[in-house]
């Protein structure tokens, strides 16, 4: 452990948590493209992996992928109503959503 570390200043562990947090609460971003951010930044796996697990709220990802689609859908649907459910897929698999939630968000809006 470094000098940094023993003063409190590095802390990867709490780093991982806020920035984990953050995307997943106000970005509304997926377990997938947060782990692949945390990794570039050079945090540990064992670390990503709790961060992700305590980042997302009570309804877990699939809530944080139904917040973002909520968002997005309105102006899809404007635009080309025949392009909106795989425009609203692309976009929620960009933010980091595994496939399985992003097909069942779809399903969810297009059944509307």
């Amino acid at each position: 452990m470094g000098n940094l570390a023993r003063q409190g200043y590095v802390d990867d562990e709490a780093y991982a948590q806020a920035w984990a947090e953050g995307r997943a609460r106000q970005r509304h971003m997926g377990s997938h493209r947060i782990r692949q951010e945390l990794t570039r930044k050079g945090v540990a796996k064992p670390l990503v992996d709790a961060a992700i697990s305590k980042a997302f709220g009570p309804e877990g990802e699939t809530g944080e992928a139904l917040l973002a689609a909520k968002k997005r859908w309105p102006a899809l649907e404007l635009r080309d109503p025949e392009k909106a459910p795989r425009r609203l897929r692309d976009y929620l698999l960009r933010r980091g959503f595994s496939p399985e939630i992003v097909e069942e968000i779809v399903t969810r809006f297009t059944q509307q």
